[in-house]
């Protein structure tokens, strides 16, 4: 039996073949990419020095991790990168090679796709809506006994935008040392946060071995074709085997030129960070005065929103505005959500206006 396309709603060319609108009139609110789009400055660089696809990229990267340095703090030495954070995802997973994991869940479902792949086995640790999808840490550590050799968190979480903070993972490192477990961090998501420093794992990789933190370009950057990860850990024996299991110039001249010019771009970062830090505050305060949903705390670039009301399902929701050349992500495919949940990013200004208007109009 095929799926129902709105539980994946960011298929955009599945979209235009079953609704016949070209996928280049779709206002995307599914797939959390910047609205902002791809760095100008990196685009005319890029644009100039097309030749360097007749070179082979440095195998060290060299040029690349120091710029990741620069603008993650992180040191040089812990950096890897890789063909989109997904190949980073699989080859620590391979590294690790847990018997049984705890994944920090509702969230993305390439982390159980990896985990099973290599044999092993796990369970979600759930999120909880009493608790805005907040962690509630003393379970946590109370299920993260000798037998789990690995841990996935997603921070901020996709797709309910809840975020640990630094000390909060401090203390859950603490204790995976303990029991001999690794951890996990994805941080695709932080940098469209208001509070990075407050939850931003990088500065724990120097005192923690058994962390991995990994990011992508695809959302922040919008670059998703480039195909462009890095990760940070201070763990040699990860370090040796991505450098022995990695397809030597895993990442292309293009996407490594182009990484270089996209992390030192200070005001296309900053450019983005306001954008999407007022452009939530307004959805929020917008949502706060509807009496038929619950718009859940996020510290990301999309808000996950649960219908109080039975006039109409996000199913039918989503109906309705991609007609309207909307989409937004019915989130009831997450693991613990159900139909009444809906996702959506910030985008532009007016865009966002649009959707709140449209989605007013339906739901109260």
């Amino acid at each position: 039996m095929m799926q129902l396309i709105h539980q994946h709603g960011g298929d955009l060319d599945a979209i235009e073949r079953k609704y016949g609108i070209s996928k280049s009139e779709i206002i995307d609110f599914s797939g959390n990419i910047n609205p902002l789009g791809f760095p100008k400055t990196a685009e005319k660089a890029l644009a100039e020095n097309l030749s360097i696809i007749s070179t082979y990229p440095d195998k060290k990267y060299t040029t690349l991790r120091q710029a990741i340095a620069k603008y993650t703090g992180a040191s040089t030495e812990h950096i890897v990168v890789g063909n989109g954070s997904t190949e980073l995802i699989s080859t620590f997973i391979q590294t690790v090679h847990a018997k049984k994991s705890i994944i920090i869940g509702p969230s993305y479902s390439e982390y159980e796709r990896e985990v099973t792949l290599c044999g092993g086995s796990f369970t979600y640790f759930p999120l909880e809506e009493r608790n805005n999808f907040f962690i509630d840490l003393p379970p946590l550590l109370r299920a993260l006994t000798p037998e789990i050799g690995m841990l996935v968190i997603c921070n901020p979480n996709n797709p309910t935008g809840s975020a640990f903070t630094t000390n909060q993972l401090e203390e859950v490192l603490k204790h995976c040392k303990q029991i001999g477990a690794s951890v996990m961090i994805d941080e695709t998501y932080i940098e469209f946060s208001d509070n990075l420093d407050e939850i931003c794992a990088i500065p724990l990789v120097e005192k923690f071995d058994n962390l991995f933190v990994v990011r992508g370009t695809s959302k922040f950057f919008a670059a998703p074709g480039i195909r462009l990860g890095y990760g940070v850990s201070s763990s040699q024996s990860f370090l040796d085997r991505l450098k022995t299991n990695q397809d030597p110039w895993s990442v292309n001249s293009l996407a490594a030129f182009a990484g270089e010019k996209i992390f030192q771009d200070t005001l296309f970062h900053e450019t983005t960070q306001k954008l999407i830090s007022d452009e939530r505050k307004k959805a929020f305060a917008e949502l706060a005065t509807w009496k038929n949903v619950k718009a859940f705390p996020s510290a990301a670039n999309f808000i996950l929103v649960k219908l109080l009301t039975n006039k109409i399902t996000v199913a039918e929701l989503f109906e309705k505005l991609i007609q309207k050349k909307m989409l937004i992500r019915d989130a009831s495919s997450f693991t613990f959500l159900d139909e009444s949940y809906l996702r959506f990013c910030i985008l532009s200004p007016e865009n966002n206006a649009a959707l709140l208007q449209e989605l007013k109009l339906w739901i109260e």
